[in-house]
């Protein structure tokens, strides 16, 4: 009898472990799939500046569907592995064959970009993602400062990924969106893993601080390239790096108040081009000079063509970029000169995105025709800030989630972003 009981306990004690190893793993599992998901998973629906509005013709759950369903499309089309690198992602850029030299691949815009939105849409396998854009990024460093990206990256002969030969320095506007994706990162998933997201942003953080900004003219520079005392680069902006939410966050993570004097400045530059060449239409031009006689338009070939002083490709963003630090923080400083950009561009297209044009002069002259979503979907995150817009903004997000055939990594990029801030997912690290 006591064999029998001793033989029972002891079937009872296997069982026992049995259903509690299943149990265990079961937890561990749900864990390890909730910790993949993140703390913020997509959609968050985040709580922006009162008074600012959304489209109100179709549901929020509509609204969400349209950004998960075109970020799966997003994915399949541009983020790509490295064939002898699988843990790496990058984004692809090249898609249309538009980018010079033919074998070009990424630059770190795109990887900014890509890093940004992976952290915002976190599901089940964005962590991993996200982990082998950090890893492409660390492989690709800038020759001039080691925690920033190499602008430019293309394939040898091999078919191996190196940076663009003899252009290994950086543009500024990748590298504050890949620090800003890192604080997304720590917030979404935590930074006591395999990579500490946290740490390695204020490094980031740190390095833009040394050779992105002029101190003395607490200015952001186009690069690590343009040495400070250079007077005609040192003291050269690019409109579209004014990136006010991210600049508010680095002074709050790291404590550095020089971040204050740097959105300051980038508010300066901003209202002075408004208020003494764009006063009729609000908008910026591609690239911005500081000299003798005052804050200015760059010239026509500058640096990248003939409508470098001109509102062109690099600031159709401008729209989207600078309403966003309205929307989180509140900031009205920006507000005059985007009230007027929208008001300028319903009268200029009479209420119709599709005649929005791909590029104006300040006083409102086409440059380049063609309704490309580089320019539509950055307006429909501008016409955000004001209930007088809501036909507007209903007519974009229409217009917005149209497949063109013209769209390529830029504007598919440019349009998720905007989808994701306009449908109320967009939140600050």
């Amino acid at each position: 009898m006591k064999k029998r009981k001793s033989l029972m306990i002891g079937i009872g004690v296997i069982i026992f472990g049995i259903i509690f190893s299943v149990v265990v793993v079961s937890q561990t599992t749900q864990t390890s799939k909730q910790e993949l998901a993140g703390k913020r998973p997509f959609p968050q629906h985040a709580v922006y500046q009162s008074g600012t509005i959304k489209p109100d013709d179709v549901s929020q759950e509509e609204l969400d569907d349209a950004v998960g369903d075109f970020y799966e499309v997003w994915k399949k089309e541009y983020l790509k592995q490295p064939a002898d690198k699988k843990d790496e992602y990058y984004i692809y850029y090249n898609d249309k064959g538009y980018a010079e030299p033919k074998n070009a691949v990424t630059v770190s815009e795109a990887h900014g970009y890509g890093m940004m939105i992976t952290a915002i849409m976190a599901g089940s396998g964005d962590k991993r993602y996200f982990d082998g854009l950090y890893r492409f990024y660390k492989a690709h460093e800038s020759d001039n400062a080691p925690s920033l990206m190499a602008w430019q990256q293309v394939k040898d002969k091999k078919g191996k990924i190196i940076n663009a030969p003899g252009d290994a320095d950086s543009a500024t506007d990748g590298d504050m969106d890949i620090a800003y994706s890192l604080l997304l990162a720590d917030r979404q998933w935590g930074s006591d893993g395999n990579i500490d997201y946290l740490a390695r942003a204020k490094e980031i953080i740190e390095a833009i601080m040394a050779h992105e900004i002029n101190r003395s003219q607490s200015l952001i520079k186009l690069g690590d390239w343009a040495e400070d005392d250079d007077e005609v680069y040192g003291k050269a902006t690019r409109s579209s790096d004014f990136l006010l939410s991210h600049l508010k966050v680095f002074e709050e993570v790291t404590g550095n108040q020089d971040w204050e004097a740097v959105t300051n400045k980038a508010y300066k530059i901003m209202n002075a081009i408004y208020e003494e060449r764009s006063g009729n239409t609000g908008l910026m031009p591609d690239f911005i000079v500081q000299s003798k006689d005052g804050i200015q338009p760059a010239q026509a070939d500058f640096l990248e063509g003939e409508n470098d002083g001109d509102y062109s490709w690099n600031s159709s963003r401008t729209p989207w970029r600078y309403t966003i630090d309205y929307l989180l923080t509140g900031d009205d400083r920006a507000l005059s000169q985007l009230t007027k950009m929208n008001e300028w561009i319903k009268s200029e297209t009479d209420g119709n995105p599709e005649n929005i044009q791909s590029g104006y002069t300040l006083n409102g002259q086409i440059v380049e025709e063609g309704n490309s979503t580089s320019f539509a979907a950055p307006f429909m995150v501008s016409s955000m800030i004001d209930s007088s817009n809501q036909q507007w903004i209903n007519d974009l997000w229409d217009r917005t989630i149209q497949s063109k055939e013209d769209d390529d990594y830029f504007a598919n990029t440019i349009k998720l972003q905007a989808m994701i801030v306009v449908s109320g997912n967009w939140w600050a690290p």
